[in-house]
């Protein structure tokens, strides 16, 4: 992050002077137009009069031609300069990050299978994004009707679906998405959801701000809360103790919080949370998880490749479903359990699943099978010994 931070500075530096440059372009450009419309009026003048230019209005005209030109000259010099920052700004490109990426792992990386599994990530997050236009597109050239990876409608529906609904909200219209969570109401109930409510509580904020002249409505709307009286009870009472102050503005009471801005933005992200799991569809895309873990993978991926071709052991890593060294990814990406064998010191997989012995302690099928001596075993962890065939696979 360090060396994206650098490039952020060199970059801040140049939009920071491409807007002295505007404001100070605009400010003296202003200020030649003043000049040369009031030039301009003192010639008009002399014409009128019908008298030859006098010495001291010759002066002034060559006086502004200067001034135009020296304008001119100096806002062109500033501009090469913007140029040499926006080259530092390459340069700084160059200097923070590797070229040639595609090196730090094996081809064999990006075979057929692995390919199409990056086209149909990158497909979901253009769909989960509501970039309709480019994903269709993208399924077009990369996923024909022929193709074994084509997209099918069921695929594209619950995006289509969940997109026209945020958009909506954007726009602050609410239908969509009450019409939605009352259709679904039983599902959401049994996540513990309340998004039903904070719509229901967000409609009734919209016609508190409406005045006075919406009191009767907002009052016939909250019935609407009756359902969830009994988890929401304190935040019912807040509304319903705002219709004091109605008459005389709420922007001027103690509930004035419930007119902010910020209540629209968190019903999205309730609504995007809560309907990605109800639809078993993750809040955050593959794309974009990859992304971010790749973000922090690759600088000690770089320095380790650097180290193995400085030391001529490129057999070190040769496996495409492995890394040569374990990469702390942060609590963000844990998504389920996973078992490192004690003894070989390599996670367990399907094919070398982790093993529970008699006595309790946990090896891999692989270190198990090292340490079998004559038919018998001998946990590496305590002196008991016992029959291999005992041992009991473990699933996380």
């Amino acid at each position: 992050m360090e060396r994206c931070a650098c490039v952020e500075r060199e970059l801040d530096k140049v939009l920071q002077k491409f807007l002295c440059y505007g404001q100070h372009c605009e400010r003296g450009l202003e200020e030649l137009l003043v000049y040369v419309s009031q030039l301009r009026e003192e010639l008009s003048a002399a014409a009128l009069q019908q008298t030859p230019l006098s010495a001291t209005l010759s002066l002034v005209m060559s006086q502004c031609c200067k001034k135009i030109k020296d304008t001119v000259q100096n806002l062109a010099s500033d501009h090469k300069d913007i140029h040499s920052s926006i080259s530092r700004v390459g340069k700084a490109i160059d200097r923070n990050f590797d070229a040639d990426l595609c090196g730090i792992v094996p081809a064999m990386v990006w075979e057929s299978q692995e390919k199409q599994i990056l086209v149909l990530a990158i497909i979901e997050h253009l769909y989960q994004q509501g970039m309709l236009g480019v994903a269709e597109e993208l399924c077009q050239v990369f996923c024909p009707q022929e193709s074994t990876m084509n997209v099918d409608v069921d695929f594209k529906k619950p995006f289509l679906e969940l997109n026209s609904i945020l958009e909506a909200l954007h726009k602050q219209d609410l239908e969509p998405a009450l019409s939605w969570a009352i259709f679904h109401r039983q599902q959401l109930a049994e996540l513990n959801s309340s998004l039903e409510f904070r719509l229901h509580r967000l409609h009734f904020i919209r016609l508190l701000a409406g005045g006075p002249g919406k009191e009767l409505e907002a009052l016939s709307y909250a019935r609407h809360f009756q359902p969830f009286a009994h988890l929401h009870q304190q935040e019912i009472q807040v509304m319903m103790g705002s219709l004091v102050y109605l008459r005389l503005g709420l922007k001027n009471s103690p509930y004035r919080h419930l007119l902010d801005d910020s209540h629209w933005t968190e019903i999205c992200e309730t609504f995007t949370r809560d309907a990605c799991a109800l639809l078993g569809l993750s809040v955050e895309s593959p794309l974009s998880v990859s992304f971010a873990a790749g973000c922090v993978a690759l600088p000690v991926l770089m320095n380790i490749k650097a180290v193995i071709e400085q030391r001529q052991c490129t057999g070190v890593w040769s496996h495409k479903d492995e890394l040569p060294i374990e990469i702390e990814l942060g609590m963000k990406c844990w998504y389920h359990s996973v078992f490192a064998c004690p003894i070989l010191r390599q996670q367990t997989t399907d094919s070398n699943p982790p093993i529970k012995l008699i006595c309790g302690h946990v090896i891999s099928r692989d270190a198990l099978n090292k340490l079998i001596n004559g038919g018998k075993l001998k946990c590496p962890y305590c002196p008991m010994e016992q029959n291999p065939a005992d041992g009991k696979r473990l699933i996380f």
